[in-house]
């Protein structure tokens, strides 16, 4: 008898143990875009916050971003961004992969399919996030549909065999967008970044080729217009991307379903998040518990 009583005990002390070491199991997330900066523009403060909180988060950029200048490319470019990006993930506190496909040629082959399908595995991720097919720029639609494929097939195991399938369907999101067609972006998931915006400009700042010559001149500006030091840099990137809330009236129920304890007028500054359909359907408890930051301030 003392000796069933003990083997019980054992045992479920051991199903606790199991569990609880299982809830106590950082979360492992995977963020793909086009290029060096798309992740960290759209998930940049998210990510933060994973990462303080001791979760695992991977950036994968699937080209190189070889074209991305009005005066540099090629090689040299691509190095210059690999390097960027290395230094905005260090800032963040995440992991940040550069894939050597070149810039503005970004096609959804199988080649590029089985190297997604490959970094979600290895990460094992419980969450998965992309773009959505459409957008401006062809690498983005593209982007948003190779991780869309991999969605299913990444529990395959007939499928990229060299690499072991997962055992569950990871969460698969779509990182926000401004665009209208077919639909407009839907804001599931709402996490307020208002702690770690700061960090996020920094992160962007670090992506120097993009944010102070790239961008401004495809937006018609002129170089006297940039400032030069890092601060003043900084203090300018800041105004432009966060000097104001970046959510709308419309949004007010997307954040107060999440946050429900905080009054919207004192949040400035939201990054959303939409449910895609092929992946991992959550509960709401689900989604708490794979975004563990959403209600706290």
């Amino acid at each position: 008898m003392k000796k069933t009583i003990i083997v019980l005990l054992l045992l479920v002390t051991g199903v606790f143990t199991n569990a609880q070491n299982s809830q106590n199991q950082p979360l492992k997330i995977i963020a793909f875009g086009a290029h060096p900066d798309d992740c960290d523009s759209k998930f940049g403060g998210t990510a933060a916050i994973f990462a303080k909180m001791g979760h695992k988060v991977k950036f994968v950029s699937l080209t190189n971003g070889d074209a991305g200048h009005q005066s540099e490319g090629g090689g040299a470019l691509g190095k210059r961004r690999r390097a960027e990006a290395q230094r905005a993930g260090k800032i963040l506190g995440v992991t940040y992969d550069v894939l050597d496909n070149h810039d503005a040629e970004l096609i959804p082959t199988l080649h590029v399919r089985h190297q997604v399908i490959r970094k979600i595995r290895e990460w094992d991720a419980d969450i998965v996030l992309g773009l959505r097919p459409n957008d401006y720029h062809p690498d983005h639609r593209n982007a948003g549909v190779v991780v869309q494929d991999a969605a299913y097939l990444v529990i395959v195991p007939n499928v990229t065999p060299d690499t072991p399938p997962l055992k569950k369907n990871p969460l698969f999101l779509y990182m926000k967008d401004r665009f209208q067609k077919p639909y407009p972006f839907s804001k599931d998931i709402a996490v307020v970044i208002d702690n770690v915006v700061d960090k996020k400009i920094k992160a962007l700042a670090a992506h120097d080729s993009q944010m102070f010559e790239w961008l401004p001149w495809t937006n018609g500006m002129k170089e006297s217009e940039i400032p030069k030091g890092a601060d003043e840099k900084l203090a300018w990137l800041k105004k432009r991307y966060a000097a104001q809330k970046n959510w709308s009236e419309n949004d007010k129920d997307a954040i107060k379903k999440w946050y429900p304890a905080l009054d919207p007028a004192n949040i400035n500054h939201v990054e959303f998040f939409e449910i895609c359909e092929y992946g991992k359907q959550p509960s709401i408890e689900e989604i708490k518990q794979l975004f563990p930051m959403i209600g706290k301030k």
